[in-house]
């Protein structure tokens, strides 16, 4: 006989009721982003760092679901990768960066992007520079 998600059997013939948590997840990623798959504006990439400055007071000001207020007390005063933020939230990394883009739109929160491989200085002029010191 199955299981209610409260323990009891359920009698043949009568259908299982799911309440709260034992139903799992009831909003679709599609319904938190209403429909949207990528953030307006910018793409977030997986080792941006996020922060809000914003005190907690000012975090609920506004027009944030839940799921954004989530990600804004994650990252008050302190800096999360992207990855971070859809680790911890438990959302799909798409629907993050959908959510992040509203935030970044509404400038709730700040992103620091790292710095592209090629303006980053070439290995060997590193290793030059190290030589040279050395012999200092």
């Amino acid at each position: 006989m199955p299981g209610s998600p409260f323990g009891y059997p359920v009698p043949p013939g009568e259908p299982e009721y799911w309440f709260d948590d034992a139903a799992g997840p009831l909003v679709r990623p599609y319904a938190v982003t209403r429909g949207r798959t990528e953030p307006s504006g910018v793409r977030f990439d997986l080792i941006a760092l996020v922060v809000s400055d914003l005190p907690e007071t000012d975090a609920d000001a506004g027009p944030v679901g839940p799921e954004q207020a989530a990600i804004l007390g994650l990252c008050r005063g302190n800096a999360l990768s992207v990855a971070e933020i859809a680790a911890d939230t438990d959302l799909p990394l798409g629907v993050v960066r959908v959510l992040l883009g509203d935030l970044l739109d509404a400038g709730l929160i700040r992103v620091s992007r790292p710095v592209p491989p090629a303006l980053l200085p070439d290995e060997q002029i590193l290793l030059e520079v190290i030589h040279g010191l050395r012999a200092l």
